[in-house]
């Protein structure tokens, strides 16, 4: 028998649209005879109804490194320059690209003019990227171990798991998901 995974109104993917959509209606299909329903279909309002293996949930990250997640710096070639025309990067004929997932390919990349004009501050700016959810996690690590003993812990050190609570909740929060003042101070 069929369980419903996702609610209505629930934010969902739509793997084969590609797209973030908001569960309309939650359609289960009986049979007679059957005290649950043997299978459910959800209505995005994109035309037809997806079943539950077509859609997937949207997370919510608490700063804990996610399976999978394996982010790294490597190199692609420079296809406007050659290495030769460029012997003032630390790497020539190369640029940094970040791989935030298991596949060589997407991730984040720097426009080649961009890293022409300031070499050094984009493979900076590409290590500490890379370095920046294993960092996320371990301030999480950090704030939890404050509130765990919060009673018996000094007042400066208090402040600062207060100021990594804050940073951890506005890299975790997508705008739109909550009411962010400063969102809204920069609107106007």
């Amino acid at each position: 028998m069929a369980k419903a995974q996702f609610h209505k109104n629930q934010r969902v993917f739509v793997k084969p649209v590609g797209t973030w959509a908001l569960i309309e209606a939650v359609r289960p299909q009986w049979a007679k005879g059957l005290d649950e329903p043997f299978r459910i279909f959800y209505d995005v309002g994109l035309g037809r109804d997806f079943g539950a293996d077509e859609l997937s949930s949207e997370t919510v990250s608490n700063g804990e490194l996610q399976p999978g997640e394996n982010w790294r710096v490597t190199r692609a070639r420079n296809k406007w320059q050659q290495p030769e025309e460029c012997g003032h990067h630390p790497y020539p004929g190369t640029y940094p690209v970040i791989m935030t997932g298991e596949t060589d390919w997407g991730g984040w990349r720097v426009p080649a003019a961009e890293y022409d004009l300031y070499p050094e501050r984009i493979e900076s700016q590409a290590q500490i990227m890379t370095g920046s959810y294993r960092m996320m996690t371990l301030l999480g690590k950090f704030v939890a171990q404050v509130r765990a003993d919060e009673e018996n812990m000094p007042q400066d050190l208090l402040a600062i798991a207060r100021e990594a609570t804050a940073l951890l909740r506005q890299l975790t929060t997508m705008p739109g998901d909550a009411e962010d003042p400063d969102l809204h101070a920069q609107a106007r």
